[in-house]
């Protein structure tokens, strides 16, 4: 494929001052939840989208100073050397790929607590934490924008010393710089406060002292809202910000435009749709020559040329569609647009900086692990074995175990039971608003229909015989979950209607039903459900009432930056709301309910009821699969349940398990440490050093033991080989490769080490030596060793735990091959035929 001439304009060179960005792919600031906490986190996950094709890719707001610290919400920071250090890693692997990085450099003001460095935050007068936290700001003096100045100078030394390509004038999103452009917060009577001129001042002597400490190396972008204040969306109300623009139009050498209503900036596209900013570009163009960069969550190619043809932007802004698909630029110039992971506008991205941990979406399972567990979005490890994988159910956990497990290059098999694939994603983007959804299904089906090597089986319900009859290698169940029809009172399920009372879940309605008037919606979950639900049942002419013992409507879709959005469109639609109250009973006719604070209850009159509280998983066939078995391990194939049917959760935590299933089976993967942590090891440093020499000391000497074991271990076994004939002679035979291969695998440590075990030929004399003081059958040596055998496994961990993260993989096949050997006794005392399989595996492999 090629890429189709109508993007060409796309890939277009574009000049920001003294570099040029490749082409019109810009990543634009967001936060990641990684920032200066995680920074090799951080660095790969940019990495990945340099690779994707991003022309510039920008970090999170980046912090200039310890007044200005965002934790629990983790900025990037320009502090001191260190944090070039830290950025530099990132800067490096994104010009690796020929893109451009750049800095945002960020003072938070009055949204700053500073509840990490416990400095006092800083603003243009003194306000209250805008963020809601206990704290206000000191109102700052002649003094304190001299040292903010200078502060923000350094940083910008700082960021060109970590080679960083645009650094940004950070002016908007209600930060600091812009309360000084406000005509109603600043209320200075100083030459920062007064008039357009005196306000745009600090901004203005930011820019030029920004240039100057950058020269010619680097570009400097203002981040600027288009309008003054929050109205109807899509109705700008500018202001003076038509006049403020033009004053500072040619300063920069780039413009990063935003507007002052984050909801529809960062809005989900519940609420908000593609290009929403376009009616507050109106006059941006018009009054400079500077390149623009402006945002709309753009997915399609041929409204991203749109914008640029008519004018309205230079550049393709972009951070959520750059979370989805990294790739989102290779993939247009390529000519692959099925393969394009559009963002659904979900949010979840923006829920990892709201909660303090690491960004991840919906859309892409692998943002946020590309570093701690290795995953990049287009590539897998190819198949570890020839297995056939059955995976039942097509919802968003099935269809990305198929559509990675296919990728990898398995036989994969589908059953859905129903007629259509998706799972609850198909039913719940029927939902008001939630139509977007379905590109979690779009995309999947669509890789699904191009591999030769899946089928996938419609109106295919499976009983456990059923399964057992496809004779699988591998079992997948993603069977999904029901909404409950009781609620949890915090220690059990609790049901609260009497018998014959009207009590339908979310699912009653997504099959069609309407329930009777007057309806109370009853939200436990505290997420969208609820408040969707609500909206189609008023939408359906219904009297509605949405009642949560939360003192918020859905209260976690604060994190995804959508709560205000959900209670003011059901206010707006009529709907009536009651808060931090527990439903307790439900008659038929009444419902009662518990204030949360004081136990009081009420009684309203109700007709019906919607439970909209707690799923259970849909694992009935999980459990019919081990009637009869000892455990899992028992059964002809695999088992595993993964997603909904294991944990019933949001709809990127389904797809995460998907894609984690498929990456992970037939690999050796160690599940007591599940990935790296992105942290200080205190033994590299000078308060830790002492630490780490006895430790050391303690491995290298370790591993030349466990080296010479195996050595010894291939003699002995050849030794015992010797004595015995046919099938026991073959199996002790596999026994001796086993040890040479585990011997095998750590020659490499040994020689980056520099560590000089005892010869070969004095090894081998040993373990022949042993071997013949050894007189015992072959079936008491398989008795005895199934006793010792599984002792050592404590040791080989033991060697793990001492060892640094990049020995892990040759010690992990080291490892392998006593659970090999392990696994062989078993099957051996059993009298299973086939026991040396394990053994068989291992050397074909590594892997036990």
């Amino acid at each position: 494929m090629t890429r189709d001439p109508r993007y060409d304009i796309l890939f277009e060179p574009m000049k920001i001052g003294p570099v040029t960005a490749k082409n019109r792919f810009y990543q634009v600031p967001h936060c990641t939840g990684m920032g200066w906490v995680r920074p090799r986190m951080l660095a790969e996950m940019r990495h990945v989208k340099a690779q994707g094709g991003w022309g510039v890719i920008n970090t999170e707001y980046n912090s200039i100073h310890p007044t200005s610290d965002d934790l629990p919400h983790a900025s990037a920071s320009l502090w001191d050397d260190s944090d070039v250090r830290a950025n530099a890693l990132m800067t490096e692997k994104i010009h690796e790929y020929g893109a451009l990085a750049g800095a945002e450099l960020w003072y938070g003001g009055a949204r700053s607590s500073n509840n990490f460095s416990r400095e006092v935050a800083m603003d243009i007068t003194s306000m209250p934490n805008l963020a809601g936290h206990p704290y206000q700001t000191r109102a700052m003096d002649k003094t304190d924008i001299r040292n903010l100045r200078r502060w923000h100078r350094k940083a910008a030394l700082r960021a060109r010393d970590a080679e960083f390509d645009i650094v940004y004038v950070y002016a908007t999103h209600t930060y600091l710089l812009s309360n000084f452009l406000s005509p109603r917060i600043n209320q200075r009577s100083d030459e920062y406060g007064g008039s357009l001129e005196n306000r745009t001042r600090l901004i203005r002597e930011l820019i030029e002292e920004t240039k100057d400490a950058v020269g010619d190396r680097c570009a400097v972008a203002v981040r600027f809202a288009a309008d003054e204040e929050i109205g109807e969306d899509g109705v700008p109300i500018h202001g003076e910000r038509r006049d403020m623009f033009e004053m500072m139009a040619e300063m920069p050498d780039l413009w990063d435009i935003n507007i002052a209503d984050y909801s529809v900036e960062m809005g989900v596209s519940r609420f908000t749709k593609e290009a929403s900013l376009e009616p507050y570009m109106d006059f941006i163009k018009s009054k400079t020559t500077k390149p623009v960069v402006t945002v709309g969550r753009f997915t399609s190619p041929d409204t991203m040329v749109s914008q640029i043809k008519r004018g309205i932007t230079d550049f393709i802004g972009a951070a959520r569609p750059s979370i989805a698909d990294p790739y989102l630029p290779a993939k247009i110039e390529a000519g692959d647009l099925n393969a394009i992971r559009e963002c659904i506008g979900c949010n979840i991205c923006y829920s990892g900086d709201s909660l303090g941990v690491p960004i991840r979406c919906t859309q892409n399972p692998t943002m946020g692990e590309e570093w701690r567990k290795g995953w990049h979005p287009e590539d897998v490890p190819e198949k570890g074995s020839d297995a056939k994988v059955l995976v039942v159910g097509s919802g968003p956990a099935g269809l990305e175990a198929a559509r990675a497990l296919g990728q990898r290059g398995y036989e994969v098999m589908v059953a859905e039971a129903n007629t259509e694939l998706g799972g609850r994603v198909t039913r719940e983007a029927k939902l008001p608003g939630m139509s977007e959804y379905i590109r979690v299904r779009d995309y999947r089906v669509q890789q699904l229909q191009e591999m030769v090597n899946v089928d996938i089986f419609m109106d295919s319900y499976l009983s456990a015989e059923d399964v057992h009859a496809v004779e699988a290698d591998h079992v997948v169940l993603a069977t999904g979950a029901t909404w409950r029809r009781d609620r949890f009172d915090g220690e059990i399920y609790v049901d609260v209607a009497a018998e014959g009372a009207e009590i339908l879940t979310p699912d009653d309605i997504m099959d069609g039903k309407l329930p009777s008037c007057p309806v109370l919606v009853y939200d436990e979950d505290g997420y969208y459900m609820g408040g969707v639900i609500a909206e189609k049942l008023k939408s359906a002419g219904l009297d509605v009432t949405i009642c949560t013992p939360s003192d918020a409507i859905s209260p976690w879709a604060a994190n995804t930056s959508e709560r205000w959005r959900v209670r003011s469109h059901l206010q707006g639609m009529g709907v009536k709301i009651e808060l931090s109250h527990a439903l307790t009973t439900f008659d038929g006719s009444h419902a009662t309910l518990s204030c949360e604070y004081t136990g009081e209850t009420r009684k309203l009159p109700f007709a019906s009821v919607v439970m909209v509280t707690q799923r259970a998983p849909n694992d009935a066939l999980y459990h019919a699969l081990l009637d009869g078995a000892e455990d899992a391990s028992k059964l002809p194939f695999t088992l595993k349940r993964i997603g909904d049917a294991e944990a019933p959760a949001i709809i990127a935590a389904a797809v995460y398990a998907g894609h984690r299933y498929a990456r992970e089976l037939d690999t050796d993967h160690d599940i007591d440490v599940p990935l790296i942590h992105d942290r200080v090891d205190v033994g590299q440093t000078p308060d830790g050093a002492h630490m780490q020499a006895p430790r050391r000391a303690k491995y290298l000497e370790t591993l030349v033991q466990y080296y010479e074991e195996e050595v010894e271990g291939e003699a002995y076994f050849d030794g015992i080989a010797e004595r015995l004939s046919d099938d026991e002679q073959r199996k002790m035979g596999l026994m001796a490769r086993v040890e040479e291969y585990a011997a095998a695998s750590v020659v490499p440590l040994l020689e980056k080490y520099r560590l000089t075990p005892r010869s070969r030929d004095e090894l081998l004399a040993s373990g022949r030596a042993s071997a013949a003081k050894t007189d015992a059958d072959f079936a008491k040596l398989v008795a005895d060793w199934r006793k010792s055998f599984p002792d050592y496994m404590d040791d080989f961990w033991g060697l793990e735990a001492m060892a640094p993260a990049e020995d892990l993989p040759m010690l992990r096949t080291l490892t392998a091959h006593e659970v090999a050997a392990i696994n062989f006794l078993e099957l051996e005392a059993k009298g299973d035929p086939a026991s040396a399989a394990p053994m068989e595996r291992y050397l074909e492999t590594g892997t036990a």
